[in-house]
């Protein structure tokens, strides 16, 4: 079997779906790409056995068809350092030698059998399909991965929940100290539905689809979701369990309100959060007419700091304790110029809104105070 293909098409594609493979698998096979040639279009996957990709790329020609396993790491490593130039395979498929000629050398390895491969999973007869833009789908994976937790007690948590309605499709995320909820109204399903995406494969969907355009079609059972895009195919395992009712944690009724620029709120967070304690980084905010103040101490280190500006809020002088690195999180993955705090009392969660709300969206992002000692 022979075939001629483009060094650097090549490189991309091999390097895109290699993120999938795990430094140590169970299977030794899972250490290598399959390609398969399939009139003129060759097919590449690499699994670690709950999540699969997929790409495919076509060929500038070929003789016969066939397919085989290859070690993604020397593939990998050989092509890095060749230049724009057509390589050409020679494949031998009973005895899986491979020969792979360039300009000006040649590379000989040794395959694998391609039957050892794993099989993708098939999705059951009653699987839902959803449809929405990649552009849409990529704003929702990254605003919430952040807050996923790492959990192993309660696994439902490690991912990110698409809770479907026939209205909206809601990207929710929490680690139980932090919320996310980002609603998209411009996408939705035909009837209601929901699955638990894992840390893994979202973070694989968040550097693949910048580069995408047009639909990210979703097929999905209870156990397995497909993932459908133009270059890309990705299969992955969903995590099984209930997802807590995440609106009952968000409080409804937040009188006090603060409107402070968010630029200028994560500087000072930074600039105050260097001088609180390591292993809590307490900050304080207290909020009085028209002004915050941000304040950190470090008992052990007699160090202290704290920082005023202006912001809009009319209300109650208040108090209230956060972790500073999740309210420098939740502040940087939000992009408006402005954002709404909307607080109760100092022992409740703190909402965070921006001041405007991208097309067809509604985020909300929610963090539990810390207890201070005054």
């Amino acid at each position: 079997m022979k075939f001629i293909v483009s060094s650097t098409g090549l490189f991309s594609h091999l390097q895109a779906v290699s993120r999938v493979i795990n430094s140590k698998n169970s299977l030794p096979i899972l250490d290598c790409f399959l390609m398969e040639l399939t009139d003129g279009t060759l097919s590449i996957t690499a699994s670690d056995s709950e999540t699969t990709l997929s790409t495919s790329l076509e060929v500038n020609e070929s003789d016969t068809d066939g397919r085989f396993a290859v070690s993604s790491k020397t593939l990998l490593d050989a092509l890095k350092e060749i230049p724009e130039q057509p390589l050409s395979f020679n494949v031998n498929l009973s005895t899986l030698e491979i020969t792979v000629q360039y300009q000006n050398g040649k590379y000989s390895l040794m395959g694998q059998n391609a039957d050892e491969y794993p099989q993708t999973p098939v999705l059951g007869s009653n699987s839902v399909h959803v449809q929405l833009d990649a552009q849409v789908a990529l704003s929702g994976i990254n605003r919430s991965l952040f807050a996923t937790a790492d959990d192993e007690l309660r696994p439902v948590m490690n991912g990110i929940y698409f809770d479907i309605t026939t209205e909206c499709i809601i990207f929710v995320a929490s680690d139980g100290h932090k919320l996310v909820r980002n609603k998209t109204y411009a996408a939705k399903g035909d009837e209601k539905a929901a699955f638990i995406l894992p840390k893994k494969p979202a973070t694989l969907l968040k550097n693949l689809l910048p580069k995408e355009q047009g639909d990210v079609q979703i097929d999905f059972d209870d156990r397995n979701a497909v993932f459908t895009l133009e270059n890309y195919s990705m299969t992955c395992r969903l995590i099984e369990g209930r997802y807590p009712n995440y609106n009952s944690v968000i409080p409804q009724n937040n009188p006090f309100k603060a409107t402070i620029d968010r630029q200028m709120f994560i500087s000072a967070l930074r600039r105050v959060s260097v001088f609180s304690s390591a292993s809590s980084s307490l900050i304080k905010l207290r909020l009085d007419a028209n002004q915050i103040q941000i304040s950190a101490q470090d008992i052990d280190f007699s160090t202290s700091a704290e920082e005023t500006f202006i912001c809009q809020y009319e209300g109650n002088p208040m108090n209230i304790g956060f972790k500073s690195t999740f309210l420098i999180d939740i502040l940087n993955n939000i992009s408006s110029q402005e954002i709404v705090m909307e607080l109760n009392d100092p022992s409740r969660a703190g909402v965070i809104v921006p001041v405007e709300q991208g097309e067809n969206e509604d985020l909300l992002m929610l963090l539990m105070p810390m207890m201070l000692n005054d």
